[in-house]
């Protein structure tokens, strides 16, 4: 961004180093055109969760009553973790014979994205009891662990 006068961040630039690609990120996220373009971000449908399980690990949780596995596609590319519903509806009506007097469960499509730092790890997805739940690691490497220097 060019006009960083106004920026959030600038609080925090003067007192941290190698962060300015991170707070551009964020500045481009809060630019009001981006939710605008962006409604994945901004819809509350599904609900979801997102845990912190011990120091490193995270898990996405998203309530999915009504979906399997055939119905949903988990992705991740640029640090985006995408998870989109699949457009199945011609496919469900064929496979029953009943009558839907009231759909109380809804089943439309979304599509949720989320920011994931360069350090996670996405470990694995799973569907059950209609909950889907997203597992991530934060992978610290050796050289970014804290460590002691002698002064000499």
């Amino acid at each position: 961004m060019n006009n960083r006068s106004v920026s959030i961040f600038n609080k925090l630039r003067p007192v941290s180093v190698g962060f300015d690609s991170i707070f551009d990120n964020f500045e481009s996220m809060f630019n009001d055109d981006f939710f605008d373009l962006a409604p994945s971000f901004t819809t509350n449908y599904p609900p979801y969760n997102i845990v912190k399980s011990g120091d490193n690990k995270y898990d996405i949780e998203l309530a999915l009553a009504g979906f399997n596995k055939k119905d949903i596609d988990v992705s991740v590319q640029d640090g985006l973790l995408t998870i989109e519903s699949r457009d199945n509806n011609a496919e469900s009506n064929n496979d029953t014979h009943d009558e839907l007097l009231h759909q109380g469960i809804s089943k439309r499509y979304f599509r949720k994205t989320f920011t994931i730092a360069n350090d996670v790890e996405i470990k694995g997805a799973e569907l059950k009891d209609g909950l889907l739940r997203v597992s991530m690691e934060r992978v610290i490497p050796d050289e970014k662990k804290r460590r002691v220097i002698d002064v000499l």
